[in-house]
Order: C-alpha cells, then sequence, then structure tokens
C-alpha cells in the first residue's frame, strides 16, 4: 500500500474518466509534491494567444474568460487508513462541498486514483522519483492577506499565490462567476490566482508555465531569511511593473536550502561584515 513517504514528486496526468464516463487526456495536469505539502496546476487545450500581456490589467474578456476554465490548487497531502486527501487550503476555483480524496494503488508504470466521494479515475505518471532536495513552504502575504505555497523537488518547483479579496459561492464555477461580473476589471481580478510551475537551474528559478501566462519566462527567485522568518519571491504588479512580494514563513518541512535560502543568507552576512 502506498504510504505518504511514497509521494514526493512531480506527477503528471495522461488520463481522468468522470463519473459519467467523460474521458479526457489533452488538458495539461501537473502535481508537485512535497513531504506533505503540494501545488497542482490543470490547464485546458484552446489557450488563446497572450502576446503582448504584460500584467492583470491587460487581459481582453476572452482571455479572462478561457483563464477561469483553469483549475489548480495548494495544500496538503494526508493519509486516512487507505485512502489520501488532499486538504485544499488554496483553490484556484470556488471552494467544493465535497472533499478531494481518493484510493491510490500501482498499476504497472503509473499510479492509478479512484475517487472516495465521486466515482470519478485519474492515471498518474512520475517525474523526479526520488530526486533532491524536497521542500515545501506555507507562506503568508500580511499585505494583502493571501496565503501561498512554495515546493520543490529536484530540479523543478510550484509556486501558488491565492486570490487576493476574492469571494465566490461555495459549489459554483469560476466561468460563471465571471459571467456575472460587473466590469472587466472586476472579472480580471476573479482570475488573480497564480499558480505557477517552473524549473530552478543557473539561470535562478524560471516560470515556464502559469495560471497568469504573462508570468511564462519570468523568474520567481525566492530568497528566504530564517532569523526574519519570511520570504521574499520577485512578482509583477497589476500595471506591470516589477515587485518583491515579502512573506510570512507559516511553515517549513524538508530542507531548507532547497528554497533559496543561501541566496538571502549572504546578502546578509554582506550587510553584516
Amino acid at each position: 500500500m502506498l504510504t505518504l513517504s511514497d509521494m514526493p514528486g512531480m506527477w503528471r496526468r495522461s488520463l481522468i474518466v468522470m463519473p459519467d464516463g467523460t474521458r479526457d487526456t489533452t488538458t495539461w495536469v501537473g502535481w508537485l509534491q512535497g513531504p506533505t505539502l503540494f501545488v497542482d496546476l490543470r490547464q485546458p487545450q484552446g489557450r488563446p494567444s497572450f502576446e503582448g500581456v504584460r500584467a492583470l490589467g491587460d487581459l481582453t474578456g476572452r482571455q479572462v474568460a478561457w483563464l477561469a476554465e483553469q483549475e489548480g490548487f495548494a495544500g496538503r497531502l494526508e493519509q486516512d487508513g487507505a485512502f489520501f486527501v488532499w486538504q485544499r487550503l488554496m483553490d484556484f476555483q470556488p471552494p467544493s462541498p465535497t472533499a478531494d480524496s481518493g484510493r491510490l494503488y500501482v498499476d504497472g508504470d503509473m499510479v492509478v486514483e479512484e475517487g472516495r466521494y465521486s466515482p470519478y479515475v485519474e492515471h498518474w505518471h512520475r517525474d523526479e522519483e526520488g530526486a533532491q532536495p524536497f521542500a515545501g513552504l506555507r507562506l503568508l502575504d500580511r499585505a494583502s492577506g493571501a496565503e501561498g505555497f512554495l515546493v520543490r523537488v529536484g530540479s523543478v518547483f510550484m509556486f501558488a499565490r491565492a486570490a487576493i479579496n476574492r469571494s465566490m459561492p461555495q459549489g459554483a464555477r469560476l466561468a460563471a462567476c465571471i459571467g456575472f461580473a460587473a466590469s472587466l476589471e472586476e472579472a480580471r481580478s476573479l482570475v488573480d490566482c497564480e499558480i505557477s510551475f517552473g524549473r530552478v537551474s543557473a539561470s535562478g528559478w524560471i516560470i515556464e508555465r502559469s495560471s497568469l501566462p504573462y508570468r511564462e519566462g519570468a523568474r520567481l527567485d525566492p530568497q528566504i531569511s530564517r532569523s526574519e522568518q519570511c520570504c521574499k519571491t520577485e512578482d509583477i504588479s497589476g500595471d506591470g511593473s516589477a515587485m518583491l512580494r515579502r512573506w510570512d514563513i507559516i511553515e517549513l518541512e524538508g530542507d531548507a536550502s532547497a528554497l533559496g535560502e543561501s541566496l538571502w543568507f549572504a546578502s546578509e552576512a554582506v550587510a553584516h561584515d
């Protein structure tokens, strides 16, 4: 039987069979699992061009409508007997009334997930198996009240920032909420939730795929100060200007040095010389 210790890695989905029998093999799905913290992003086909979009304020209504079809969440993976529970501490879509829980088992070179409360089936394949280092951060931006998550396994990372001051009815779909928005500005604010996937290299922490496409190609480059229990990440403001977002560290698990700690420690050492 699989346990939590078996799960760290980068997981990609090849198939989902929905309760009504509908099959999907085209949605891009990436789930990065740390020791317990995780980040998940799901992007459908049919993405419009985002050429020329530098920030939230540049999004057109058509672009916002596609963004609202995405899914993604972040939180903590727990085990409940024979079942796993993905505790969604933040969600791109409005919250679901049903817990996200399923049974996982190995079938050849993949892991099969069968729903606990809904009869769905998903097929998962792991990259970065046994990769080191792996670590996770749970974060809070006190300036905005937004929660954040950062998970790294080997050379890949995923980062999530919750939408700010967003209220939506439980069980709704974000696309429907967009339809009731009073203005394009309000509609843009509803999709202002970042879930990004990227890689760590000598060039930095580069975002390759994101729920906010204008973030793709940008750097995240986390900088951690253990003495101040905070983290800073590169970000983009609503008007497209570069900014640093400061986070309080709520929880840290795994190898802290995997999360860019040495970058800030080096600058602190220089400051105190």
